[in-house]
């Protein structure tokens, strides 16, 4: 008897949980915080290795290192009246800079309004008049050096004059201490100016934009009568780029110094910086191809260089984001690089002369990221693809290249924020089932001080919601390679119904989309039709990154050959499945993944019904220099790469659903793109639906248009899939 009672009160109790589980709406991931997550801010690791402070809740909080706990509030800026968006200590810490009122002009660059803050005394002043971008403290804490205008300044702190290092700065012409678009977009800078060791020297870029075209995009601000006119310059594939030169100013003497980078201007410096010593600046010296990078050392009192170090791939390109990891030892003979020449990046161990010491790791996967290094004990930090592509684990490793260790437990993806003595850590991680865990590590030990953020709510909103889990599989190219991927499926799955599939990719060079972490905000998108009853597949093609060079640089000169084979293949073999519904696979994708999705329904007309495009390219020979020359070489050189694989190409064979969408003020990829496209498409006679955003970037992120936005696509595959 009591059996028979307590079965139907549990069979209630599940069901009452079944119904209380939330259904998911655009409002709830793009409109609210339900899904966002927190993270650790503005770690600074400070000097006597004892603390470090971080930015929370506009105050700079201190930490104690051993316990994790805030021991003491180092900038309040309710008390002060400002809003703190980031800030940066002197060498010595007895001043700190306040970085307030910062706004972006492109995806890095900004400019913003700079306070200078006495923690003894507890009082403010304006680091300069108007705005200023990078404020930067000298070594010896008595100067801070900032852009303005195009022009690089540096301030006296103890007299308060301020000196102008250069004044020929104009807008779409000269630009000094900062970089033009495309340097900012594609080698990922901005600040191009760096102090010497001694504070005597101040080394930075300056760069001759006037033989650069011009790009003109109009804004159509609401209420404006006519629209206004923003000029900027954008050197498109094959045109002309900036001319680039490294300047010098001694301090000592008040004069400049240009230093020797060769004759060619057809080339790009896209990083240098300070070596231990004030008489050796380091400059990475790129050709236009980007098949050949040189590391040259300049004397600053001179402007004299030497080649230091030379690297070629004669057949493909260079990656220079591994020149991020150049790291000269303290010892003052010795420097660190990566490098892809084995075909997996790693990294070697030279002499300051630019001879080979040794390779500090080796393998058969990817020495992605350099963490930290203990020269004392000789040992170096890095995370690796060494146990999976769809994972990143934590190493450490003898500067000999002997003794490996791994210090990462658990599957997932780990990143670390290491003390500069190397002695603790912030060690980020996440997979798959998990969301970010940031804790505090103590290295030798290599255990947990405190965990400083679990992201209780958003897994707690992950259960309401109930969120499905990755289910990880492969597809096979036409060449029999393996493609990574993973599979979201409804709760109530059922493997004798058929379902529709979406497929979302990027498939860009390098980049990686299936992987064992949580996921960012379109997953909540992807679990938002999942519910509505869709299969998501989330796949990376190759050409895309963490499986070597040969993966990773077989597309180049013909982008989107190989991918497009790649997608169709995935959905003929997802056709084939048996819970699939041949009939209704879709594939979209944003940037990359938008010029991806176009071309794979225009060339798999007969496996794909539906796409949808954001902010695609439709021809490479109107993007940037250095990323599509990067991968395709010059359209003079190989005019049929640039155009055998662009959507404008195959317009002819659209048969199914097409949604084109677009922001007429991206800077990135132009509006111009969608335009020809559209064109295109109309001249070969096909039906299809398009949407732009009047004056955004290429987010398409501003107040609503995220909700706006995923609406529309949500409707769009509810009547189209």
């Amino acid at each position: 008897m009591t059996k028979r009672i307590i079965l139907p009160f549990f069979l209630l109790f599940i069901s009452t949980l079944s119904f209380a589980q939330k259904a998911l709406t655009v409002e709830d991931i793009y409109g609210t915080s339900t899904f966002s997550q927190e993270s650790v801010r503005g770690i600074n690791w400070m000097n006597d290795g004892r603390y470090y402070s971080a930015l929370e809740n506009n105050k700079v909080l201190k930490y104690d290192i051993t316990t994790g706990k805030s021991v003491e509030t180092l900038v309040d800026g309710v008390a002060l009246g400002l809003d703190i968006d980031n800030y940066a200590f002197s060498a010595d810490e007895k001043m700190i800079l306040l970085m307030t009122d910062k706004q972006g002009i492109y995806r890095r660059s900004y400019t913003a309004v700079y306070h200078v803050y006495d923690p003894a005394t507890k009082k403010t002043a304006l680091l300069s008049a108007g705005r200023q971008a990078y404020a930067t403290f000298s070594p010896d804490n008595s100067r801070v050096a900032f852009t303005r205008d195009n022009n690089l300044f540096v301030k006296d702190m103890a007299s308060g004059d301020e000196q102008s290092i250069t004044t020929d700065g104009e807008v779409n012409k000269i630009i000094n201490g900062s970089t033009d678009w495309v340097y900012e977009e594609e080698f990922s800078v901005t600040k191009m100016f760096d102090w010497s060791p001694d504070g005597n020297y101040i080394a930075f870029l300056r760069t001759d934009e006037s033989r650069v075209r011009e790009y003109n995009m109009q804004k159509w601000k609401n209420g404006q009568l006519y629209p206004e006119d923003y000029i900027y310059k954008y050197p498109k594939a094959g045109e002309d780029n900036s001319v680039v030169e490294i300047w010098v100013h001694n301090f000592n003497n008040g004069k400049k110094k240009k230093m020797d980078t060769g004759s060619e201007i057809n080339m790009y410096l896209p990083r240098f910086q300070w070596t231990t010593f004030s008489s050796t600046l380091s400059i990475t010296r790129l050709n236009r191809l980007q098949n050949k990078l040189e590391i040259i050392h300049a004397d600053p009192s001179t402007g004299g260089t030497q080649v230091i170090l030379t690297e070629t791939s004669s057949d493909t390109y260079i990656d220079i984001d591994y020149s991020y990891d150049l790291t000269y030892l303290s010892d003052g003979k010795h420097f660190i690089i990566a490098s892809e020449r084995d075909g997996n990046k790693h990294f070697y161990r030279y002499t300051l002369g630019g001879t080979l010491v040794n390779k500090i790791t080796e393998g058969n996967f990817e020495a992605e990221s350099f963490v930290g290094l203990n020269q004392k004990k000789g040992l170096f930090y890095y995370t690796s693809t060494e146990d999976s592509p769809l994972e990143r684990h934590f190493y450490v490793v003898g500067l000999n290249g002997k003794g490996k260790k791994k210090l990462s437990g658990e599957a997932g993806y780990y990143s670390v924020n290491m003390s500069p003595d190397t002695k603790y850590q912030i060690r980020n991680y996440s997979s798959a089932s998990m969301p970010l865990q940031v804790s505090l590590v103590e290295t030798a030990k290599n255990t947990v001080v405190k965990k400083l953020i679990t992201n209780e709510a958003l897994q707690n909103a992950a259960k309401q919601y109930n969120l499905v889990p990755k289910t990880f599989m492969t597809f096979k190219a036409k060449d029999g390679t393996d493609l990574n991927a993973f599979m979201l499926k409804p709760t109530d799955f059922d493997a004798s119904k058929k379902y529709p599939v979406l497929v979302y990719q990027y498939s860009g060079p390098g980049s990686q989309n299936a992987t064992n972490s949580w996921s960012g905000s379109h997953y909540y998108w992807h679990q938002l039709l999942v519910q509505k009853g869709y299969l998501i597949v989330v796949v990376d093609t190759r050409g895309t990154g963490a499986r070597g060079v040969e993966f990773k640089k077989q597309t180049y000169g013909q982008l989107g050959k190989y991918e497009v084979e790649d997608l169709i293949e995935t959905g003929k073999q997802l056709a084939a499945m048996s819970y699939v519904d041949g009939s209704r696979l879709g594939v979209w994708g944003w940037s990359y993944g938008g010029y991806m999705s176009s071309l794979t329904l225009f060339k798999g007309n007969d496996v794909f019904k539906t796409a949808i495009a954001v902010a695609p390219v439709s021809n490479w020979r109107y993007y940037d220099t250095v990323y599509t020359e990067r991968y395709m070489g010059l359209p003079q050189d190989n005019g049929s790469g640039y155009d055998d694989n662009s959507p404008v190409s195959h317009t002819d064979k659209l048969k199914g659903n097409y949604l084109l969408i677009h922001g007429t003020g991206d800077d990135n990829v132009h509006f111009q793109n969608a335009v020809a496209l559209q064109a295109r498409l109309i001249k070969s006679g096909k039906q299809f639906q398009s949407f732009y955003y009047p004056d955004l970037a290429h987010s398409l992120n501003a107040p609503g248009s995220r909700v706006h936005l995923f609406n529309m696509m949500t409707e769009y595959i509810l009547n189209n899939l």
